[in-house]
């Protein structure tokens, strides 16, 4: 017994003297689909640096490869969605590497954010979007985010690739 508290007390030191580790929010996880109204293969990709209601935070919110070329990206979110964008503070990625935006267009009466890449962007090539700066809504929920892109042409008309089903809640 007397070998046995020793022990005992170092490792205790030891893995209490271990910093936390934190969570960010991390892509979909485990959704329940009820009705169907977003079938598995329509469900994106992202992270939430901390998910945590009335906080500042930082989304990733990635598309797939896509068959055609994109000029415009639209995301829209819904009307019960509270959070606060900057504009300024959103970044645009093709293969991993950074793309100047040519327009930004936060439309917060249409709950849309439109991003016009300066130059196209090729097909099946992955991207990601960075919204940095925002204040999520006080409370937590599942917040349903579409994203349609155009590709260049006459009549650039958005298709829709899929949605990113964000879950803010309280840690």
């Amino acid at each position: 017994m007397r070998r046995i508290i020793p022990v005992l007390l170092v490792t205790g030191s030891l893995l209490g003297g271990l910093p936390a580790i934190s969570f960010a929010q991390n892509n979909p996880g485990f959704t329940i689909n009820w009705g169907g109204d977003l079938p598995r293969k329509q469900q994106l990709s992202y992270r939430l640096d901390y998910g945590t209601p009335n906080q500042w935070d930082r989304y990733h919110l990635r598309l797939k490869p896509q068959k055609i070329a994109i000029s415009q990206l639209s995301i829209s979110y819904p009307d019960y969605y509270k959070g606060k964008f900057d504009p300024k503070a959103i970044s645009f990625f093709a293969n991993r590497k950074k793309v100047a935006l040519s327009e930004v267009n936060l439309d917060k009466e249409n709950r849309l954010i439109e991003l016009t890449p300066q130059e196209v962007i090729p097909a099946e090539t992955p991207v990601e979007v960075v919204l940095s700066n925002v204040k999520n809504p006080r409370t937590g929920g599942m917040y349903f985010f579409n994203a349609r892109v155009s590709s260049p042409g006459d009549v650039p008309v958005p298709r829709y690739v899929g949605t990113w089903a964000l879950s803010i809640f309280k840690n």
